[in-house]
């Protein structure tokens, strides 16, 4: 068997995506709690996915969804890393601006323990991306249509989209006005 550059390079990128959500899974957890979900997006869901990101890029009249959902369409697969809404419920906490968790839950806001997991959760898996030599980039449009596009359960309300990618210069940077993305 003759296994060619492009196969091998997407064989190596979707290994790293699971990596990826292991390194999230296991990354430190405020309290031992975990409230951290991940999924990985490829084929159909992952043009799905870019195409809720470019609705969104017009109903929110923001080019860089836009320039995102392109991206995301030049990606080998995507990484979605999300928290669930869980109050911790610690007695007058209050670092999330609330009195307590009830208030704060009720408000529809998010505990500060389920945010900062998440970006540690998040931090941890790019690292694996880093040292494995995989394009990404982190992006909060991904991550707001994988919300839409209801990827995870209700009490999914934060999510972050790591696109993967392998090429010889990142689709992800020099991004500007005018960038191109092949």
């Amino acid at each position: 068997m003759i296994k060619y550059m492009e196969q091998a390079e997407r064989d190596a990128v979707l290994a790293v995506a699971d990596i990826m959500a292991t390194a999230a899974k296991t990354a430190p957890k405020g309290s031992g709690k975990d409230t951290v979900v991940s999924a990985v997006l490829t084929g159909e869901d992952k043009d799905k996915l870019a195409e809720i990101m470019r609705e969104m890029g017009e109903e929110y009249n923001e080019e860089f969804i836009i320039r995102d959902a392109g991206n995301v369409d030049s990606s080998i697969c995507i990484v979605l890393i999300g928290c669930k809404d869980t109050p911790f419920g610690l007695p007058n906490c209050g670092m999330c601006g609330f009195e307590n968790c009830a208030k704060m839950k009720k408000a529809g806001s998010n505990c500060v323990f389920n945010v900062t997991d998440l970006g540690i959760a998040v931090g941890s898996a790019v690292s694996v991306a880093a040292d494995n030599r995989v394009d990404n980039r982190v992006m909060y449009s991904a991550g707001r249509a994988a919300v839409r596009m209801g990827v995870f359960p209700e009490n999914i309300k934060i999510c972050w989209g790591i696109p993967l990618n392998a090429t010889s210069k990142s689709i992800y940077f020099d991004r500007g006005p005018g960038a191109v993305l092949r």
